[in-house]
């Protein structure tokens, strides 16, 4: 089963390159890669999803309830921060700040009382494989993307042939290998947690006909 979704993994990642390379194909010189480009789509496809899935798993993992929800919260911040123009456009310009102050607040609102199991659900959450996942891909979002991708970098490299849409390819399309990482951390940790259910549960049916299986003898 490890193999086939190592195989998934690796055909997701080598379809995504295919579609960050789309647009050029398609449109050539004209290709921009704003904010309505494929690459910008899926990035709020992942980050959404990334969100959903953490909180699935929030609501079916008890010891990592915490930092799934911290996860989920985190996640959804980062869809709404991707989604500005379109907010900025169709709500009011700085929507998404007002939308992203708020789940930082009912985040904070709702883990109030729970520092001590939100600690202790983040160092439970360290020890899964989907830790090193997350990590790799917020590190590769918030920081790798953004430094590799600064106008300065590019014009320095490209001189007076420098031209916008190369750095933003760069940056947008490392920024969505890293929301790609993120999802499969989330996709992890879910397979992780259903495991882990099915465990308990298994575990829970051999006590209930041991038990039986003890009432009949006696």
């Amino acid at each position: 089963m490890f193999i086939i979704r190592g195989l998934i993994y690796l055909l997701a990642l080598a379809g995504i390159a295919q579609c960050i390379a789309l647009e050029a194909f398609q449109f050539g010189t004209s290709a921009q890669y704003s904010e309505s480009s494929l690459t910008e789509h899926l990035q709020d496809l992942f980050t959404f999803s990334s969100a959903l899935t953490f909180m699935v798993c929030a609501y079916l993992s008890k010891p990592l309830r915490q930092a799934c929800i911290l996860l989920g919260a985190l996640m959804f911040m980062m869809f709404v921060r991707e989604s500005d123009s379109l907010l900025d456009s169709v709500v009011f310009d700085g929507a998404w700040q007002v939308i992203v102050g708020a789940v930082v607040i009912m985040t904070v609102l709702a883990l109030r009382n729970q520092v001590k199991e939100s600690y202790e659900s983040l160092k439970r959450f360290s020890q899964t494989s989907s830790f090193g996942f997350v990590t790799a891909g917020l590190v590769i979002v918030l920081a790798f993307s953004r430094m590799f991708g600064r106008t300065a970098f590019w014009e320095s490299v490209m001189g007076d042939a420098y031209v916008r849409t190369v750095k933003n390819i760069v940056e947008e399309g490392t920024e969505l290998l890293g929301y790609s990482i993120v999802m499969i951390a989330a996709t992890e940790l879910l397979v992780f947690v259903l495991a882990a259910a099915k465990e308990r549960q298994n575990s829970t049916i051999a006590a209930k006909a041991s038990f039986s299986k003890a009432g009949l003898v006696r």
